[in-house]
Parts: structure tokens; sequence; C-alpha cells
């Protein structure tokens, strides 16, 4: 088992305890899959994946679970407004910046320091304390743009 996974199962477990809940073999089973994945996913994408392995997890099961991360600060729910609501792992020195297709729904990661040193020095020297960085642009993807010609 990777540390990461230890640190995050410990977390989680070290939650349950608080909350006077039961680590059932379920959660168990959704939170590896999720920490496993390591990138952002919606529920039903988790659930397909969960049910080719196990079959008798339910769909309503990995919704609360994944509810049950986010309160545990395992996770970070966030949402492209696309009507699905996204799930990755919070923490991790990880940031996540968007490219969202307005046609298909495509959702394409991208990552550039560069962007993100400048958002930030324009925030110091205005005083202002940045929490939270999320960067999306919507258009359309090259797929779509060869389609539409």
């Amino acid at each position: 088992m990777t540390q990461k996974k230890q640190k995050v199962k410990e977390q989680f477990h070290l939650f349950l305890t608080k909350k006077r809940l039961k680590a059932t073999l379920q959660r168990n089973l959704i939170l590896d899959a999720f920490v496993d994945l390591d990138r952002p996913t919606h529920m039903d994408e988790l659930y397909l994946i969960l049910r080719s392995k196990h079959s008798h997890i339910g769909h309503a099961t990995v919704y609360r679970a994944l509810r049950l991360f986010a309160a545990a600060g395992i996770a970070r729910e966030f949402s492209l407004g696309d009507g699905l609501t996204r799930y990755e792992l919070a923490g991790h020195g990880k940031r996540h910046d968007y490219l969202v297709c307005s046609d298909c729904g495509t959702v394409t990661e991208f990552d550039n320091s560069s962007i993100e040193e400048r958002q930030l020095a324009v925030a110091r020297s205005m005083g202002f304390t940045v929490e939270a960085l999320k960067i999306e642009l919507r258009g359309l993807c090259s797929r779509c743009l060869t389609q539409s010609d």
C-alpha cells in the first residue's frame, strides 16, 4: 500500500471513529478505488469502475461514501457547470485547471504554474490572500471543432 493511500485511510478511519460510524467493507473498497483512480471523477464513473469488480456495491452506497469522504476532508467536491459533481483527493499539493468543451462536455485537465504564479502575485500586490484557485476555460475541443467544419 502506498504511503499516500495509508495516510488517506488513516484520516478516514479517524473521522469515522469520531462520528461513531463503521468502517464497512464497502466503504473501504470505495475508498481504495477512489484513491487508486488518482484523478477527478464523478459518482457514476466511480460506480461503474467499482461495479465491474464488486457487483454488490450499489449506486447510493457510492454516493454516500463520496459525501463522507468530502465531510472527512479526504475529497474535494467541485462542479464545472455541467450538472455533474466531481470529486478529487483533497490536499496532497494538487491543483487542477480545466478545459471544458461547451459542445460535448469533455473535461481536460491542465497545469500551468506560470499562470498560477502570476495570479497569486497580482492577488498579493492587492493585499488579497488566496484560499482557493481554479481556472476553467470553456470553448470547443479539437474534435468538436473539426466536426463543425
